[in-house]
């Protein structure tokens, strides 16, 4: 998991980025992960807890994942990988797979499992920029950052033209954008852990990503459900590039070209 993007400088390698507090990588979190199971939350500030299924996610790729596996195309990025399921499965699978996650527990244990890994944020240079045949937001990972249209065109920007992003969402009809907490049922781990303040996170439904798709140029290609969780994949416009300058829905924050790094990379996925 990994919000906030970074900063860079026409013509120059982006310099690391200035992350501030990184949620996903205190002890709650790294806690959930070394013992399989929860309880871990996202907390709301106005108290609202959303669960995080800690134990599914350390659990060996189920059927619903499958689902989805089984469509990815070519190389794999699994942006938010957490503890390494489907990075693993992708690799059985025969697939160059490549997780990305803030968490250092979830890459160690991603790597402990012999799935490949790296300690990045989505918004930070990434190998094989713009040659990824399929771009993963499984797990609720469509809200990192809290702005969905940021990430789109991030994602956008990783794949290759044509390339294939399978995204899981929530099962109501939602667009939300909040400021949340990890909490480990108790409400005092986070702030223990050295947290400053909460992080931007959104929940969205199947229609509010398609209208996000659509307003990008992405083309639907498939919406299903399994096990009660839905999954919409989309297809990278070959003849269109996601930049930062394209307009933004109305429901989106500002942003400028500079939270973009530039493709500094030239090897290949992997």
């Amino acid at each position: 998991m990994n919000p906030v993007p970074h900063r860079s400088g026409p013509g120059t390698a982006p310099p690391p980025p200035d992350r501030g507090p990184t949620p996903w990588g205190t002890d709650p979190y790294a806690d959930a992960l070394r013992n399989g199971h929860g309880p871990l939350f996202l907390r709301r500030t106005d108290g609202w807890l959303l669960p995080l299924d800690v134990e599914r996610w350390c659990a060996n790729a189920d059927a619903a994942d499958l689902s989805a596996l089984g469509r990815c195309e070519g190389p794999v990025l699994d942006i938010g990988c957490g503890p390494g399921r489907l990075v693993v499965e992708l690799a059985v699978r025969g697939h160059r797979a490549l997780g990305i996650d803030i968490s250092e527990t979830a890459v160690a244990r991603t790597l402990r499992l012999g799935g490949a890994a790296l300690h990045r944020s989505v918004f930070d240079p990434l190998p094989g920029e713009g040659r990824w045949g399929t771009v993963l937001l499984l797990d609720g990972n469509i809200g990192i950052g809290g702005n969905p249209p940021l990430l789109l065109r991030r994602t956008a920007d990783l794949l290759a033209p044509g390339g294939l992003l399978i995204a899981e969402t929530t099962p109501q009809d939602i667009d939300e954008r909040v400021q949340v907490r990890l909490d480990d049922g108790r409400g005092t781990a986070a702030a223990d852990s050295g947290v400053v303040g909460p992080f931007p996170w959104a929940r969205l439904g199947t229609p509010a990503l398609l209208r996000y798709a659509r307003a990008y140029s992405w083309q639907p290609v498939d919406q299903w459900e399994a096990d009660g969780r839905p999954f919409v994949s989309l297809r990278r416009n070959r003849a269109v590039r996601m930049t930062s300058s394209s307009a933004e829905p109305a429901n989106s924050n500002p942003v400028i070209s500079s939270q973009f790094p530039r493709n500094t990379s030239r090897d290949s996925p992997l």
